[in-house]
């Protein structure tokens, strides 16, 4: 079963950042995690920085910044948080994927929680650079957040609660992402949630054997499903036809999927052919949460 004992939120202060913090703070709440906002000052930001007259007034102008930082990131997490969990507020200066790295491996959280868009924004050929840097490599799981397809909120008053219904879990078969089923169907039990184990076949070699490939996907696919999940009847396979990343969006999209799991390959050896494929591109262009796990 999951366990989440610590959970780390970076805080960029950007309408993501909220997104990501409500996420946060819900599954903090759901396992009585520990949960940790997180804000980098990083100076590079502050060109002028460059021109001080001595190190004296280099350091007065960085403890300013980590002070005004510090300010802040108490004012947003009071703004945003109720009584059952009181996060901590850490400020550090450095390079903000470094240091998000560094201090979830030091601090051995469990649970990474990103916005997607970044505060210098989002374009269509990358995440943000921050968020794109942890995921390439981070040996913790990331949960994602984008911007909403459809209101997963429940709840008038607490509107960071999160339930995750509908959980999609997305594979190629490959022996290194029974990691993420496991993730999947322990969310889908403690969530009491429905769960879709996705195939999406591809570059068939002709339409005569278009259900034969289907039948066999799904075989694989019923091999997947654990035993407690064969009974609960939670647990169903769909086997798509196409682009892997297209049909994910779309069918995500269309069934109303709250979570979207999937395992990221290889964090040493990541680079743009490996983190540009299906993956990436859902991450990238989707509107669902995404919990990456590598493998």
């Amino acid at each position: 079963m999951l366990e989440l004992r610590r959970i780390l939120c970076p805080i960029d202060f950007s309408e993501f950042s909220v997104r990501a913090y409500r996420h946060a703070l819900s599954l903090a709440e759901h396992y009585r995690a520990k949960l940790v906002a997180q804000h980098i000052v990083e100076l590079w930001q502050y060109p002028s920085v460059g021109f001080v007259a001595s190190a004296g007034l280099y350091e007065e102008f960085s403890q300013t910044l980590r002070e005004k930082a510090e300010e802040q990131l108490q004012e947003f997490v009071k703004n945003r948080t109720h009584d059952e969990t009181q996060p901590e507020c850490v400020v550090q200066q450095g390079i903000a994927p470094d240091s998000i790295l560094a201090f979830a491996e030091a601090q051995k959280t469990d649970l990474i929680v990103m916005g997607t868009h970044g505060r210098r924004g989002f374009d269509h050929l990358m995440l943000g650079s921050v968020t794109e840097r942890v995921l390439r490599r981070a040996s913790r799981p990331v949960l994602a957040i984008s911007r909403p397809a459809h209101d997963l909120t429940s709840g008038k008053q607490r509107d960071h609660v999160h339930h995750f219904s509908r959980i999609l879990f997305c594979t190629d078969f490959s022996e290194n992402s029974e990691r993420a089923l496991n993730y999947a169907i322990s969310l889908t039990a403690d969530y009491d949630a429905e769960l879709t184990l996705l195939h999406v076949l591809e570059d068939l070699p002709g339409s005569a054997r278009v259900e034969e490939a289907k039948a066999t996907a799904t075989e694989q696919l019923d091999r997947l499903i654990p035993p407690e999940g064969r009974k609960a009847g939670k647990i169903k396979t769909t086997v798509l036809i196409g682009e892997p990343y297209q049909q994910i969006i779309q069918f995500a999209l269309e069934a109303q999927i709250d979570l979207v799991t999937m395992a990221v390959r290889g964090r040493g050896t990541l680079d743009l052919a490996v983190f540009g494929s299906t993956t990436y591109r859902v991450l990238q262009l989707g509107s669902c949460p995404v919990l990456a796990v590598h493998v």
